[in-house]
C-alpha cells in the first residue's frame, strides 16, 4: 500500500471524498453509535472524514509513514497506527466497527476476511467502502479505454462491487447487505489528470508510459471540450461478525 506515498498531498486534493450518509448507515447498521471504530488502510483521511462524524474514538491503521503523517495532522483526534493490518494488535475484546476505504484490495486474499472478523467485537460491524469511476457520457468512457489500452493493453479492472462477493463468499459475516450511491463529478482537464495520477495502477507504470498516458489523456479532455464528468459509484458493503 506504500506505492501512494509518493504522491500523498496529491491523493488528499485530487480524490474525492465519500458521501456523508455512509456514516449514518453504519450506525444504523450497527444499531446505535459503536463505543469503537478502526480503519485500515485509512490514506491520508477520505474514509476516516467519514467516520470520524460517527463520534466514536477512532483508530487509523496506515502502512506508508508518509500517508500517515498527514493523517495525524488532519485527525489530530484519533489514533495513528502506522503499520499494517497484520500488524495491528487489536484491543481485547475487539472494536465494534472496522473499517475499510478503497484498500481491501491491498490485504491478503486468503487472511483478510477471517482477520477482520477475529478484530470485531462480538456483533461487531465491518463497514467496506470505495469508489468506481465510470464516465456519464459513454463517448468518453470508450475514448479514455481505448487510450489507456494503447498505453498499456494489460490494463484491468476489478468486476463492479467485487468486495460484497468477496465478504459474502467468506462465510465469516452475517448479515451482509450493500448501498450504493451515484452522483456525476465534472472535472477539469487539470483536476481529471491530477486524479489519475493518484491510480495505483498508473503508479506502478514506468515513467515513460505514465508521461505517455497523460499526455494522450490530456488531448482527449481537450477534445472534449476541457472537461471530463465521471460517474463516481461509492458502495457500502457491510456485514456483521458473529459471537466467538
Amino acid at each position: 500500500m506504500d506505492v501512494f506515498g509518493s504522491v500523498a498531498e496529491l491523493y488528499e486534493t485530487a480524490r474525492p471524498g465519500y458521501p456523508p450518509e455512509i456514516a449514518a448507515a453504519i450506525v444504523d447498521h450497527h444499531g446505535g453509535r459503536p463505543a469503537s471504530v478502526a480503519e485500515i488502510g485509512a490514506g491520508t483521511g477520505k474514509g476516516t472524514e467519514v467516520l470520524a462524524a460517527i463520534g466514536a474514538p477512532l483508530t487509523c491503521i496506515e502502512p506508508d509513514p508518509r500517508m500517515a503523517a498527514l493523517l495525524a495532522r488532519r485527525f489530530p483526534s484519533a489514533t495513528v497506527h502506522a503499520g499494517t493490518f497484520e500488524q495491528w494488535p487489536p484491543p481485547a475484546g475487539g472494536v465494534d466497527v472496522l473499517a475499510c476505504a478503497m484498500a481491501w484490495h491491498w490485504l491478503d486474499p486468503a487472511t483478510r476476511n477471517t482477520r477482520a472478523r477475529r478484530a470485531l467485537a462480538p456483533d461487531g460491524t465491518l463497514a467496506i467502502f470505495g469508489h468506481r469511476y465510470d464516465y456519464a457520457d459513454a463517448a468518453q468512457r470508450e475514448a479514455v479505454t481505448a487510450v489507456l489500452h494503447a498505453v498499456d493493453p494489460d490494463v484491468r479492472e476489478r468486476p463492479v462491487d467485487w468486495f460484497e462477493q468477496d465478504v459474502f463468499d467468506s462465510g465469516e459475516f452475517t448479515d451482509v447487505r450493500k448501498e450504493v450511491i451515484r452522483r456525476d463529478l465534472p472535472l477539469s482537464g487539470d483536476q481529471y489528470l491530477a486524479l489519475v495520477g493518484t491510480f495505483g495502477p498508473f503508479l506502478s507504470r514506468t515513467p515513460q508510459q505514465q508521461r505517455a498516458g497523460l499526455e494522450a489523456l490530456g488531448r482527449l479532455v481537450d477534445d472534449f471540450g476541457g472537461t471530463i464528468v465521471l460517474n463516481l459509484r461509492t458502495t457500502l458493503v457491510l456485514g456483521r461478525a458473529g459471537q466467538s
